[in-house]
Protein backbone atom coordinates (compact mmCIF):
# COMPACT_ATOMS: atom_id res chain seq x y z
CA UNK A 1 0.00 0.00 0.00
CA UNK A 2 1.38 3.32 -1.05
CA UNK A 3 1.40 5.96 1.57
CA UNK A 4 0.05 9.27 0.71
CA UNK A 5 1.78 11.10 3.48
CA UNK A 6 5.03 10.71 5.77
CA UNK A 7 2.53 9.13 8.96
CA UNK A 8 2.63 6.05 9.86
CA UNK A 9 0.61 3.75 8.70
CA UNK A 10 -2.35 3.10 11.27
CA UNK A 11 -3.27 -0.37 13.05
CA UNK A 12 -6.25 -1.07 10.17
CA UNK A 13 -3.85 -0.28 7.38
CA UNK A 14 -1.04 -2.42 8.58
CA UNK A 15 -3.68 -5.55 9.21
CA UNK A 16 -5.15 -4.74 5.35
CA UNK A 17 -1.08 -4.69 4.14
CA UNK A 18 -0.56 -8.35 6.29
CA UNK A 19 -3.88 -9.59 4.84
CA UNK A 20 -2.90 -8.94 1.12
CA UNK A 21 0.42 -10.16 2.15
CA UNK A 22 -0.46 -13.65 3.71
CA UNK A 23 -3.23 -14.42 1.05
CA UNK A 24 0.21 -13.71 -2.20
CA UNK A 25 1.95 -15.69 0.46
CA UNK A 26 -0.01 -18.58 -0.53
CA UNK A 27 -1.95 -17.91 -3.53
CA UNK A 28 -0.20 -18.76 -6.88
CA UNK A 29 2.51 -21.45 -6.20
CA UNK A 30 -0.11 -23.84 -8.76
CA UNK A 31 -0.35 -21.16 -11.05
CA UNK A 32 -2.73 -18.13 -11.28
CA UNK A 33 -1.28 -16.02 -8.59
CA UNK A 34 -4.79 -13.93 -7.64
CA UNK A 35 -6.57 -17.48 -6.51
CA UNK A 36 -5.59 -20.27 -4.04
CA UNK A 37 -6.28 -23.52 -4.90
CA UNK A 38 -7.57 -26.30 -2.77
CA UNK A 39 -4.37 -27.36 -1.95
CA UNK A 40 -2.93 -23.78 -1.55
CA UNK A 41 -5.92 -23.24 0.49
CA UNK A 42 -5.08 -26.34 3.07
CA UNK A 43 -1.55 -24.95 3.40
CA UNK A 44 -3.22 -21.85 4.59
CA UNK A 45 -5.60 -23.21 6.51
CA UNK A 46 -2.99 -25.44 8.72
CA UNK A 47 -0.32 -22.91 8.89
CA UNK A 48 -1.83 -19.74 9.53
CA UNK A 49 -5.23 -21.33 11.77
CA UNK A 50 -3.74 -25.32 12.72
CA UNK A 51 -5.72 -24.47 15.70
CA UNK A 52 -8.89 -23.93 13.90
CA UNK A 53 -7.86 -26.97 11.73
CA UNK A 54 -7.06 -29.13 14.29
CA UNK A 55 -10.16 -28.69 17.09
CA UNK A 56 -12.79 -30.27 13.74
CA UNK A 57 -14.41 -33.08 14.02
CA UNK A 58 -14.58 -33.39 10.74
CA UNK A 59 -12.10 -34.76 8.47
CA UNK A 60 -13.47 -33.09 5.22
CA UNK A 61 -13.90 -29.61 6.71
CA UNK A 62 -11.75 -27.86 4.66
CA UNK A 63 -13.32 -29.31 1.09
CA UNK A 64 -16.66 -28.20 2.62
CA UNK A 65 -15.10 -24.62 3.39
CA UNK A 66 -13.39 -24.24 -0.23
CA UNK A 67 -17.08 -25.12 -1.68
CA UNK A 68 -19.07 -22.92 0.54
CA UNK A 69 -16.41 -19.95 0.00
CA UNK A 70 -15.66 -20.67 -3.71
CA UNK A 71 -18.48 -18.41 -5.77
CA UNK A 72 -19.55 -16.42 -2.94
CA UNK A 73 -17.43 -13.33 -5.04
CA UNK A 74 -19.66 -11.07 -7.07
CA UNK A 75 -19.91 -13.14 -10.19
CA UNK A 76 -21.14 -15.98 -8.20
CA UNK A 77 -19.28 -18.45 -10.30
CA UNK A 78 -17.83 -21.95 -8.47
CA UNK A 79 -14.16 -22.22 -10.33
CA UNK A 80 -12.70 -24.18 -7.33
CA UNK A 81 -10.53 -22.14 -6.57
CA UNK A 82 -10.38 -19.02 -3.91
CA UNK A 83 -10.02 -15.10 -4.86
CA UNK A 84 -8.91 -12.28 -2.67
CA UNK A 85 -12.68 -11.32 -1.83
CA UNK A 86 -13.75 -15.43 -1.30
CA UNK A 87 -10.61 -15.40 0.96
CA UNK A 88 -11.91 -12.08 2.89
CA UNK A 89 -15.19 -13.82 3.45
CA UNK A 90 -13.36 -16.29 5.55
CA UNK A 91 -11.27 -14.14 7.46
CA UNK A 92 -14.58 -11.90 7.85
CA UNK A 93 -16.42 -14.74 8.96
CA UNK A 94 -13.72 -16.33 11.30
CA UNK A 95 -13.39 -12.55 13.15
CA UNK A 96 -16.95 -12.28 13.40
CA UNK A 97 -16.89 -15.77 15.64
CA UNK A 98 -14.22 -14.61 17.34
CA UNK A 99 -15.65 -11.08 18.10
CA UNK A 100 -18.96 -12.99 19.39
CA UNK A 101 -17.27 -15.84 21.69
CA UNK A 102 -14.84 -12.59 23.14
CA UNK A 103 -18.47 -10.70 23.36
CA UNK A 104 -20.25 -13.85 24.85
CA UNK A 105 -17.62 -14.31 27.84
CA UNK A 106 -17.05 -10.45 28.57
CA UNK A 107 -19.09 -9.80 31.90
CA UNK A 108 -20.66 -7.06 30.29
CA UNK A 109 -22.19 -9.14 27.45
CA UNK A 110 -22.82 -7.62 24.00
CA UNK A 111 -23.26 -4.15 23.71
CA UNK A 112 -25.26 -2.75 20.83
Amino acid sequence: MSQPSSKPPTETMRCIESLITVFQRYAGKEGDKCTMTFKEFECFMKTELGPFVENQKDPDVLKKMMRSLDGSGPEGLTDGCLDFKEFLNLIGGLAVSCHSALISGSPHGARR
